[in-house]
């Protein structure tokens, strides 16, 4: 039973400057949309109320929302002494605010010394407080130390990553009042930065003869524990954008300590007057993400570098120690020790112009949703007084708080000849929901019928409480997993070659996308799911329409130099066999693919060799490989021979594979594998060198060995993660 039943909860929602806003703008638009439930109060404070850093209150106010208290706290000097008294002055105005407005909570972001004043007071006035972005870790900075100050002082945390979740249950804080949301600033950017007015606002706010992905966006803030070395960093980072001679815009640093010697520093290079540059104070942040998302590259030290920028794939330079610890995606070209102009320079050419898978690290975009869903829950009966709790968390975490529970899930794309299918698979490899089209001839068509199908499932996501990690797509041919390009496909999927499936999935989808054949995909489930699982080395062998399979050696599947490792197919076991799909002659898949007992079976049929006494055909039944295995098992001869020499040459296919990779493990998998197990152990058995006859062949449990192994790129890369 939810607390505010018989009344509006009453929200106080503080703002110290344009970075926090971006953050918890999203949250006010929800509070404010319903008005039934809850009455927010807006406190503004801090750098918005100063002239030199572009008064960006006015762009609450343009947001139209009623800003109940005004608040000059800034004590001029950007020093480390000032931002001593800002904090001192803070705390003498904010208890007569606090004491007027009577919130039932307090909403603070972050880790600024404007939000320590805010949390400070709050807590000694028995205010409950809300802390956004608990939990995440920077280095290099004392905004580290404020913002686990801030998590100390607060009753309830709204985190954006699992790991600052498990970190703030770690520092002894009560998982009960933890809630993962992402980052709420995903909300609003994952919605409006495709929008097409973005050459428009290109054109505005750099130049009119500037294009998309040739501009650089520039943001580099003071590092308070080491004011020097930071101006010198930036003093570089200008001398390196210089030479590089690209348009570039520049934003003001932030009002800490230090940031008006870095003022000086842009100044003294003339910065301002160079038309290369476009040094600005302020940018509407729908304006701003649409830059970021359309940059070349951006550089510097700011949070949007690590945090934002991810989700669009758009490579970023993080210079010096600032944002060291933070969580990122691949975009991000970290220069810790930015000492050099050539260095800067080099990370320049690296990164310019370069794009990125899309990172949903800090957000899916639901942020605010699960934000109101936790307010809503909270019991102002509950006592006030925090609880901690000791020990510190185990290693595996399951949050124990029932207003949401979310899975770890994938979801996984299996484009084969005939369908196309999209699943939400489960950490635990459990199929939580299947979906299954018919698959487009056209490359067009096929590719629109991916998004939707994928939007539909990620919606449907929600319903089910599993949170999505990323796009595992599993496809026919040959493919470079690194570039997510299918290179080459088989004859069943047409234009199907040279196509790039990672970039308009991520785009589309605003998540990272991982691509791999069919056959390696069917080995990393039975890595992660299968027989597989704890065995470092195997090989998977699919026998269906046609042969495939995947290698794992000490634990990793092999690719090979040109992704074509494990065409376990094109082994070929005669030299003048018949004739295969890839041209050649020979090959396993001539002789004990259903293709090819297919085949086999239609030649029998026409010469009225195939049925036998006892076989049940009717005339229209198109002739399959089941109605040879059948034929056989009735005592037809001519079938017998046709499959003992399909097993033959699978099982010596597999002796092949024994003696050049000396696996532990064979694993048969598709709709033969069990007609194929006993014939190719007995080959194996008969032909392989001694110390290879032991080598066990075991059929797959697995039903859908291509949903799983795609998820299993998902699943295993985003929770193994190292930053």
């Amino acid at each position: 039973c939810y607390q505010n039943v018989n009344r509006r909860l009453r929200v106080a929602v503080a703002t110290c400057n344009r970075a926090d806003y971006s953050k918890l703008a999203p949250i006010m638009f929800g509070l404010k949309s319903h008005p039934e439930e809850f009455e927010l109060e807006v406190v503004v404070l801090g750098s918005h109320l100063i002239d030199d850093y572009g008064n960006t209150f006015r762009m609450i106010e343009q947001d139209d929302f009623d800003i109940g208290s005004k608040l000059h706290t800034i004590v001029r000097g950007e020093d480390e002494a000032a931002m001593v008294e800002s904090v001192g002055l803070a705390l003498v105005k904010l208890p007569d605010v606090l004491q007027r407005l009577r919130p039932d909570i307090l909403i603070v972001h972050g880790d600024r010394f404007d939000a320590l004043a805010l949390a400070t007071a709050a807590a000694l006035m028995n205010i409950r407080i809300l802390h956004l972005e608990g939990g995440e870790v920077r280095s290099g900075t004392i905004d580290d130390s404020i913002r686990h100050a801030i998590s100390k002082l607060a009753h309830y945390h709204a985190c954006c990553t699992r790991r600052a979740e498990q970190y703030l249950i770690a520092m002894c804080e009560d998982h009960s009042r933890i809630l993962l949301t992402g980052c709420p600033s995903y909300d609003k950017l994952l919605s409006t930065h495709h929008k097409e007015d973005y050459k428009d606002i290109i054109k505005a706010w750099i130049g009119d003869s500037v294009q998309a992905q040739d501009y650089i966006v520039a943001l580099q803030h003071p590092v308070t524990t080491d004011i020097q070395h930071s101006i010198k960093i930036y003093g570089l980072m200008l001398d390196a954008l210089l030479s590089f001679n690209k348009k570039t815009l520049i934003l003001f640093p932030n009002i800490d300590a230090g940031s008006k010697e870095m003022v000086r520093v842009m100044r003294k290079k003339g910065i301002e007057q160079h038309p290369n540059f476009r040094a600005v104070k302020h940018i509407p942040f729908e304006q701003f993400i649409q830059l970021v998302c359309h940059a070349g590259c951006m550089i510097g030290n700011s949070s949007c570098g690590v945090r934002e920028a991810g989700a669009f794939g758009t490579p970023v330079i993080n210079l010096g120690t600032r944002q060291t610890g933070r969580e990122t995606g691949e975009n991000v070209l970290h220069v810790r020790d930015a000492d050099t102009h050539n260095k800067i320079y080099h990370a320049l050419e690296l990164q310019f112009g370069k794009r990125y898978p899309c990172s949903n690290i800090y957000g899916d975009g639901n942020a605010v949703p699960r934000i109101l869903k936790f307010l809503r829950a909270i019991d102002l009966d509950d006592p006030l007084q925090k609880t901690f709790c000791f020990p510190t968390v185990r290693d595996s975490i399951s949050q124990d708080i029932d207003h949401i529970l979310e899975t770890q899930s994938a979801l996984s794309v299996d484009l084969g000849g005939t369908n196309l299918r999209v699943a939400i698979i489960s950490m635990k490899g459990k199929i939580v929901e299947k979906y299954t089209q018919p698959n487009p001839k056209t490359f067009e068509a096929r590719m629109q019928l991916i998004v939707k199908m994928c939007l539909d499932a990620m919606r449907d996501a929600i319903t089910f409480n599993c949170r999505i990690l990323g796009v595992g797509v599993s496809t026919g041919g040959r493919v470079n997993p690194q570039e997510g390009v299918v290179l080459h496909s088989t004859k069943l999927i047409q234009e199907w070659s040279s196509i790039d499936l990672r970039t308009p999935i991520s785009g589309a989808l605003h998540l990272p996308v991982w691509v791999d054949n069919d056959g390696n995909c069917a080995a990393l489930a039975e890595r992660k799911f299968g027989h597989g699982k704890g065995v470092e080395n195997f090989v998977t062998i699919i026998t269906g329409t046609g042969i495939g399979g995947g290698i794992i050696h000490n634990s990793e599947l092999i690719h090979g130099s040109t992704f074509c490792a494990a065409e376990l197919g094109h082994i070929m076991v005669s030299l003048d066999g018949p004739e295969c799909s890839c041209g050649s002659r020979g090959c396993l898949e001539a002789y004990a693919s259903g293709m090819a007992l297919q085949r086999e079976a239609k030649r029998l049929h026409d010469e009225d060799l195939l049925k036998v006494e006892g076989m049940d055909m009717k005339l229209s039944e198109p002739i399959t490989a089941a109605h040879l295995i059948n034929a056989a098992r009735l005592g037809n001869s001519k079938a017998d021979a046709i499959l003992n020499r399909a097993y033959t040459a699978l099982g010596v296919g597999v002796v092949n594979i024994l003696h050049t990779m000396n696996p532990s493990l064979v694993i048969l998998s598709g709709v033969l594998a069990s007609y194929y197990q006993d014939p190719v152990q007995k080959i194996i058995n008969e032909r392989a060198l001694f110390s290879a006859q032991s080598i066990k062949v075991v059929t797959s449990d697995l039903e859908e060995p291509a949903l799983l192994g795609a998820a299993s790129m998902v699943l295993d890369y985003t929770t193994r993660r190292q930053y």
